[in-house]
């Protein structure tokens, strides 16, 4: 379920000029608020959103970072056990094992 912003296209009702309502994100947006069955329209709200900082918040949330240092080689920021902390983009088998991160 999520959050969706509405705003009143004539007078507002007691849910204000805009107004918040969840919904499924499969749900159709409303044409009438639920209160006063005048019409509004879904607005673009503003988003939250909350990116990792730092190589150990990616590592912790299963990313990889790989830092260029020269023409095809790469250093592993976010290496695990058993990763090679120096990647090489001809040599497949210094790569991270992503099966460690990624699962079905």
């Amino acid at each position: 379920m999520a959050v969706y912003e509405y705003e009143h296209e004539e007078e507002p009702c007691g849910l204000g000029k805009v107004f918040e309502i969840t919904q499924s994100i499969k749900d159709e947006p409303m044409t009438q608020c639920p209160e006063c069955k005048t019409p509004v329209k879904k607005i673009i709200s503003i988003t939250n959103i909350n990116t990792p900082k730092t190589n150990s918040e990616l590592k912790d949330m299963g990313f990889t970072k790989l830092v260029k240092k020269d023409t095809g080689v790469y250093e592993n920021v976010t290496a695990r056990e058993g990763d090679n902390k120096i990647v090489y983009r001809d040599k497949p088998e210094t790569m991270p094992n992503l099966k460690k991160t990624i699962s079905d």
